[in-house]
């Protein structure tokens, strides 16, 4: 099993910015791929970023630019800085790892993005 803690939900202001941060622990003996996903109310989750093990990222288009995918291998942690919110950026943000063909989702943290 492989466990998911995600951190660094709030609330914003428009054009303004977040880290989250997610921590694997667990029964870990190859992360292949990590990512974010989000959850808007009334809608369906969808793909915000991954990274793989190598570093390679994909992003949904409508973060392309404001958002930024990271990983440190030594320490199964994932990032995503998120500047430029907007308002549509609100949603339940989700820490997902793919480990020897299993998935693994964290808790979820709440954004926020309003005046």
């Amino acid at each position: 099993q492989v466990q998911l803690v995600e951190s660094g939900g709030g609330l914003v202001q428009p054009g303004g910015s977040l880290r989250l941060s997610c921590a694997a622990s667990g029964s870990i003996f190859s992360i292949n791929v990590m990512g974010w996903y989000r959850q808007a109310p009334g809608k369906q989750r969808e793909l915000v970023a991954t990274i793989s093990g190598s570093g390679s990222t994909n992003y949904a288009d409508s973060v392309k630019g404001r958002f930024t995918i990271s990983r440190d291998n030594a320490k199964n942690t994932a990032a995503l800085q998120m500047n430029s919110l907007k308002p549509e950026d609100t949603a339940v943000y989700y820490c997902y790892v793919m480990s020897l063909g299993s998935g693994y989702w964290g808790q979820g943290t709440q954004v926020t993005v309003s005046s």
